[in-house]
């Protein structure tokens, strides 16, 4: 082949578990819900920086420390980590990953969350527990798009490798991976119910 790709972005989607992700996504909604209505100092934060939605981000980031319920989902998060650091040929020099944060997002409809990466780890990513029908996906973005300056746009049937940005649907169950530096957004949620979400970052040491 005279054409080879080089220096790919890889994006890791996968179930969380088999089965029981049904009942494990109803105990884990009710618990999102709880903690909205607790959390005082994460809706203050949110009316500001997240209009119209919720996350526990600014005020109860360590989630996994304090509930079981989010302990148990980081025993199974690491599990999926460790599979896409092993793809990606990182050398951890003997070191282990660990969870160091994870909060969660309700988005109720207009909620939007804006074009972002996540310093200071180097895998994050989101489980999804509640995705109601037509609610948005997670949109990346080619992480060169600064660096295009004169090319031209891309053909409306580009090949998927040559899109400059590509949409995950939100799908209850599901685990995306991705490499912290890869930036991404939430469109605005359409649909009139909530969009509910937990984000986390991993990093190494």
């Amino acid at each position: 082949m005279p054409i080879r790709a080089w220096f790919p972005t890889f994006i890791y989607c996968e179930p969380l578990q088999p089965s029981g992700l049904d009942r494990l996504n109803l105990e884990l909604a009710e618990e999102c819900r709880r903690l909205r209505d607790f959390d005082t100092a994460g809706r203050r934060w949110s009316e500001k920086n997240y209009p119209g939605g919720y996350t526990s981000y600014a005020s109860m980031n360590e989630l996994h420390r304090f509930s079981s319920t989010f302990a148990d989902l980081e025993k199974k998060l690491t599990k999926h980590v460790r599979t896409f650091a092993r793809a990606l040929d990182f050398n951890l020099r003997g070191r282990s990953i660990r969870l160091t944060d994870l909060w969660v997002n309700i988005m109720p409809p207009t909620a939007a969350h804006s074009l972002h990466l996540h310093p200071l780890s180097f895998i994050s990513g989101t489980y999804y527990v509640a995705t109601p029908r037509g609610c948005p996906g997670l949109k990346f973005e080619d992480p060169r798009l600064d660096r295009f300056m004169a090319a031209p746009p891309r053909v409306p049937a580009a090949r998927r490798e040559n899109q400059v940005h590509v949409t995950y649907p939100a799908q209850a169950g599901n685990v995306i991976l991705f490499e912290s530096w890869l930036r991404h957004e939430v469109p605005a949620n359409r649909v009139e119910a909530e969009r509910i979400s937990v984000s986390f970052n991993f990093n190494w040491s």
